[in-house]
């Protein structure tokens, strides 16, 4: 059954021209995801690519002693399995649910038909992938240069412009591992960012009391990878166009 483009909440199935969805609209699959469900396996072959909408998922990279650290976050303005468009079949990152809820599936062979058939859409996605880099590296950045307040600001931030509503569904277990952080950084933390009335928490859930609070708090750190998702994705087709004489050898 095709998907109808219009009533889809992912932002780039929603950007997609009426051409490039209709190659890959009817082998998508719409499903829920529980937390920690593995999207994508390192040095694994990827089977599928996920679209989220209501879930969250985390990209995170394994160190040598075997701890996971989140060197992005996709929700439903990105998707998962982004090797396939770069040409690859595997990536050595992992990529798992840390926000139940809902997204849409896609086989990975239904992928790469479709980026073998339009140039526009390969584009319109590694712009996509283009923004991922930009927010890894403002992770790396903020990981390198900040403290744990300014760096969970950040990170929450991240997580609220993925969710609907105030309430964020995690726990201090899950950021200590997202953040690399000691769990007793991360309840002294929560604590100082409570005490200065911009979250509240409860058991398994925060909830955002001063969104501008957590922005001034993130010290700069918040916002660049955001604006240029929005300064990359939202034009149709930036690319410049080849004069035809061009292409004619004149």
């Amino acid at each position: 059954m095709t998907i109808d483009q219009s009533k889809t909440t992912n932002k780039l199935l929603h950007g997609l021209t009426p051409e490039n969805f209709a190659l890959i609209g009817s082998h998508l699959q719409h499903r829920q995801f529980a937390l920690d469900h593995y999207l994508v396996r390192s040095h694994q072959p990827i089977t599928s690519v996920v679209f989220p909408e209501s879930c969250i998922a985390s990209r995170v990279i394994q160190s040598p002693v075997g701890k996971d650290v989140e060197v992005a976050l996709i929700g439903f303005e990105g998707m998962t399995g982004t090797a396939l468009i770069m040409g690859d079949d595997r990536t050595p990152l992992d990529s798992y649910i840390q926000s139940a809820g809902a997204g849409y599936v896609l086989p990975a062979w239904a992928l790469v038909a479709a980026l073998d058939k339009s140039r526009s859409l390969e584009r319109y996605l590694l712009r996509y992938v283009q923004t991922l880099i930009i927010q890894a590296s403002s992770t790396a950045l903020i990981n390198g240069m900040a403290n744990a307040e300014t760096r969970l600001a950040r990170w929450l931030l991240m997580l609220h412009d993925r969710t609907t509503g105030a309430n964020i569904s995690t726990t201090h277990e899950f950021i200590a591992v997202m953040l690399a952080m000691r769990r007793p950084w991360v309840t002294e933390t929560l604590h100082l960012l409570e005490g200065k009335h911009l979250i509240k928490t409860s058991r398994g859930s925060i909830r955002i009391l001063n969104r501008a609070g957590l922005i001034a708090e993130a010290k700069g750190f918040y916002g660049l990878a955001e604006t240029e998702y929005a300064r990359i994705m939202t034009p149709p087709d930036p690319m410049p166009k080849v004069p035809l004489a061009y292409l004619a050898g004149q």
